[in-house]
Formats: C-alpha cells, structure tokens, sequence
C-alpha cells in the first residue's frame, strides 16, 4: 500500500468525500486535486499548504457549524493557483461546484463550498459566519508561525511570484500585508484569536518594515 503525504492526504479526502455522500469513487477527485497542489509552479500553495490548512480545520472543528463542508471548501480554496491570475478563488470555486456536483453531493452543500472558497479572496467572514471563519483562520494560521517558519513561508511567496520585478512585488505585498493589518481581528474564532493574534500582527509588521514601507 503507498504511503507517505500523497498517500495520506488522499485517505483523508477519500473518507471525506463518502461521509459527504459522494455517490462516485471519490479517488480521482482527489488525485486531481492533488495534481493541480502539486503544480510546479507552486512555492506556497503545495500539498504541505493543504495538509496545513486541513489539521487547522481539524483542531477549530469545534467552532464549526458543517466541519466537514469547510474541509472540502479547504480542499478546493487554492486548487487554482495561477500567480499570474487575480481570479483564482473564483476559479477554484467553480471547480468545486463542477466537481462535487458531478460527485453527487446535495446542491447545498455544493453551494456553501463554494461560497467558503470565495470568501478567501479576503479573508473577511460576516459576523456569526461560523464556518467562514474557521476556514479563513486555518488559512491565515501561517502568519502566526515561528521566525524561522514566517521567514519560510514569506520567502516561498516571494518565489511564487519570481516573475515580478522587485519594486512591483514589494508594493504589490506591502498592499496584501496592509490590508491584513486592516482587519478588525485577523482570526474569528477565539482558540486561533488566543493563539495566534498577537504574533500574526508582529510578523506582518515585521516583514512591512523589511519591505521599506
């Protein structure tokens, strides 16, 4: 039997996909999907981004109202990933609603799928969106990571992105990183607000600086 991350992360969606009542073998779904996770272009938005995301579904699950439509949302959120693109959330969340569709799941499951995978374009659930926000937390659990980790990871977007001249990255980022610092409250929830607030905020300030602005 195959084993390691692809083998791992492919059990996971395929137990996933029969509790959401697939009425199709949900195995080349996922192997799909775990092709355009692994595209080359990618330096960010990889299968290690998607393992990520899933176990911080998993440990907010509690906060969640469908825990398990926000794990396919999570599934499908960077399944196109374009960085040449500005629409890829868009797009990813029609994949979704063919895909799943297509899978047999119910329409409204489908639709709140699909509308979790838009709502990370900005990362700004409504107040009380319960799984909107454990979704876009899970996504933004990242920025809270140790230096080491941040540096990691603010590295693997700046590679990502290796096309753009520096002055253009560097303001396209610091707009990205403002807006962050804009929200209200990065996290929704309160286990990843406890957690993650305070060091988020410095790690993003911290790479604002680096970047000049």
């Amino acid at each position: 039997m195959p084993t390691g991350p692809h083998a791992s992360l492919l059990a996971r969606w395929n137990a996933l996909l029969t509790r959401c009542g697939s009425a199709a073998d949900p195995a080349p779904y996922g192997e799909e999907l775990l092709r355009r996770w692994s595209e080359p272009q990618r330096r960010y938005h990889t299968t290690a981004h998607l393992a990520a995301v899933l176990d911080q579904v998993d440990a907010l699950a509690e906060h969640a109202a469908d825990a398990d439509t926000v794990r396919l949302a999570a599934w499908f959120h960077d399944a196109v990933h374009r960085p040449d693109r500005s629409e890829n959330e868009e797009r990813s969340a029609a994949l979704a609603e063919r895909a799943l569709t297509e899978a047999g799941l119910d329409r409204r499951r489908v639709s709140e799928t699909a509308r979790l995978v838009r709502l990370t374009a900005g990362h700004d659930p409504a107040p009380g969106d319960r799984d909107g926000e454990v979704l876009c937390d899970a996504d933004l659990a990242v920025l809270a990571g140790g230096p080491e980790a941040y540096a990691a990871y603010a590295a693997a977007v700046r590679e990502e992105y290796g096309f753009v001249p520096e002055d253009a990255f560097r303001a396209g980022r610091a707009a990205v990183l403002r807006q962050l610092l804009g929200l209200p409250a990065l996290y929704r929830t309160a286990a990843a607000r406890d957690r993650w607030e305070e060091r988020a905020r410095h790690n993003l300030a911290t790479e604002l600086e680096l970047l000049g602005d």
